[in-house]
């Protein structure tokens, strides 16, 4: 159980300082707008994606918060990075950036196969 709780927390604390903390002090600088902008994508929607990401690092952490905001937490997760991965690949092809997402991808699967690991500790 307790290599289970370290797994959880260190892919957990990297979700949440890639999606949480990193998007909240850099989502209003040139670069980041940029980045919006070259994959043909609206300045207010990258204003809203941090919002609902700050939103979600908080419900993965929070430990109170009910399991099912939690699993909509992680499935918003999923679907960031699945479709950050499209919009890359389709506009600059298949390279870093496009598989970037994917192993974020592969973290969060991690944080929330060892997530329910710790529920099903708890029930016994």
């Amino acid at each position: 159980m307790k290599s289970t709780k370290i797994i959880f927390w260190i892919t957990t604390i990297i979700i949440f300082l890639f999606e949480g903390v990193m998007p909240a002090l850099t989502s209003q600088t040139e670069l980041a707008k940029e980045g919006i902008r070259h994959l043909g994508y609206p300045e207010y929607f990258g204003n809203a994606l941090v919002v609902f990401k700050i939103l979600g690092v908080l419900v993965l952490v929070i430990p109170s918060i009910p399991n099912r905001v939690k699993e909509w937490a992680y499935a918003g997760f999923a679907f960031d990075f699945i479709f950050a991965s499209i919009s890359h690949f389709a506009v600059d092809g298949a390279g870093f950036q496009a598989i970037f997402p994917l192993i974020f991808l592969v973290i969060l699967i991690i944080s929330y196969i060892n997530y329910h690991k710790l529920l099903s500790y708890k029930s016994l």
